[in-house]
């Protein structure tokens, strides 16, 4: 993804700060890392890790990495030292920028100087499109490091799709309110509209009380567009007034399911049924798919036909199909080159030539598409298989229930059994019967949970995701079962 892909009307805005680069700042920003990274030996071949808490400076950092040929490693800044120095040990990055406790990898101060100067000069020769531009982290900090590697050419391919459907007018004054260190926020909230030559507004990371200003922050600066998490939506409609001005054009919502109750809440609340949901993965390099309200009606899961590339269906008998149910498999121009030094994961990642992509859908007999759920997230109760998701979005259907995590548990006599952590509104108090029976009327018999365990919160990572092992080890220790995790 070279600089010069970019329109010259591109800009950059910080939310917080009120900093703006141009298109001519952002190329003095450029030239100036470019020639510190430069310095420190960064080529082609090279890696440069970056871990910043700034958005502007991570952008002029990442676009001088590509300009030199080299690859990113963009990191979360909430990670300890501890972990920055496992992944660098990992990895082996020519340089640092930011904060590293460590004297055997070259750091670059991640602040950028005074940009009067009139050189801007960054060298866009540009690499083989074939080679790394981006590695990105997919295990989460605490587990051993797993990693994605994205060509110049893949990421360039699915940028120009996001930006085909999505439209350069709907992404003119874009809202960036994820963080930057992964797929989602980085190519489907800021790259996306960079590449259309828009505005980009970084609000990375708001938190609760940021979210609370919510429908301000869109008023203020005229949002058209805007991508999210569906946690991002639990908090922001509680909080936030509603945006009055009507600026939003189309909203994505991704990176977890999504409920019909809550697609329904962010439409009223925005005003627009151009709210999307999506489907996408750090492999593919972003967006695979997505359906708004108006076209889907609300259908859980929905997400439409692929933008670019085919999905196919892994039947039960390992052969594979246009239509039916299974897991879902892909073929794309933007797939991933492989996992970082990981030929095996790699290999065990495809089946044939098609990706593997670890959900559980149906492909309609006219290409539609419908996320059923993960495979590792399925529960099996005597041979019958249950997906943890299906639970979770009925469960978040009862008046009186705020959040769930489902999973199983080991049984001794049907191999697992369903268990539900709940969170209810407001604290009120219900009983597991009462949860069971309602359960009971809406669900086939093995689906409904066996154990329903009250909880005052479900664990999210800053991606907005649960963190089910965590959940699911707390709640085992309080049935006092032995679990392996």
């Amino acid at each position: 993804m070279q600089l010069d892909l970019i329109p010259a009307t591109a800009r950059v805005i910080d939310v917080r700060s009120g900093q703006c680069l141009d298109y001519q700042a952002l190329l003095r920003a450029v030239a100036q890392r470019s020639r510190l990274l430069r310095k420190e030996g960064v080529g082609v071949g090279s890696i440069v890790a970056m871990c910043h808490s700034e958005g502007v400076v991570l952008l002029a950092d990442l676009f001088a990495t590509w300009a030199l040929g080299a690859t990113a490693l963009v990191l979360s800044p909430s990670l300890t030292a501890f972990e920055r120095n496992r992944i660098c040990a990992w990895v082996k990055p020519r340089c640092w920028v930011g904060q590293l406790e460590s004297s055997h990898i070259p750091s670059v101060p991640a602040e950028l100087q005074s940009m009067d100067s009139a050189e801007r000069e960054v060298g866009l020769s540009g690499p083989p499109t074939d080679s790394p531009a981006l590695l990105l982290l997919t295990s989460g900090s605490t587990g051993a490091p797993k990693g994605v590697s994205l060509s110049y050419r893949a990421l360039e391919t699915r940028l120009s799709s996001n930006v085909a459907h999505i439209g350069k007018a709907n992404l003119a004054r874009t809202l960036v309110p994820l963080p930057m260190h992964f797929g989602h926020g980085l190519i489907g909230n800021t790259l996306t509209p960079l590449l259309a030559g828009c505005d980009v507004l970084l609000w990375s990371e708001p938190g609760v009380d940021g979210l609370a200003q919510l429908g301000a922050v869109i008023d203020e600066h005229g949002v058209t567009f805007l991508s999210s998490v569906p946690s991002m939506w639990r908090i922001g409609l509680k909080l936030s007034a509603a945006p009055h001005r009507r600026t939003l054009k189309r909203i994505h919502v991704g990176s977890e399911p999504l409920p019909a109750a809550l697609w329904r809440g962010i439409c009223e609340w925005a005003g627009t049924k151009y709210v999307y949901n999506m489907y996408g993965m750090t492999e593919a390099a972003n967006w695979i798919s997505g359906t708004s309200a108006e076209a889907a009606g609300f259908v859980e899961g929905a997400v439409g036909r692929p933008w670019s590339g085919n999905c196919w269906i892994l039947l039960e008998d390992g052969s594979i199909a246009e239509n039916g149910e299974g897991e879902i498999l892909l073929r794309d121009p933007a797939l991933m080159n492989g996992y970082w030094n990981d030929p095996d994961s790699t290999a065990a990642a495809f089946h044939g030539s098609w990706f593997k992509t670890g959900d559980i859908g149906e492909i309609s007999s006219d290409g539609q598409l419908r996320i059923l759920g993960r495979r590792k997230h399925q529960i099996n109760r005597a041979g019958i298989k249950v997906t943890a998701e299906e639970i979770e979005l009925l469960l978040e259907q009862h008046p009186e229930v705020q959040d769930v995590c489902a999973f199983g548990l080991p049984d001794a006599v049907s191999g697992e059994v369903v268990v539900a952590a709940v969170v209810t509104k407001n604290g009120q108090r219900i009983s597991e019967a009462t949860i069971q029976a309602w359960c009971a009327e809406r669900l086939r018999r093995e689906a409904v949970p066996s154990r329903i365990i009250f909880l005052n919160d479900i664990p999210r990572n800053e991606r907005g995701k649960k963190v089910r092992s965590e959940v699911r080890s707390k709640v085992a220790a309080l049935l006092g079962r032995e679990v392996g995790l």
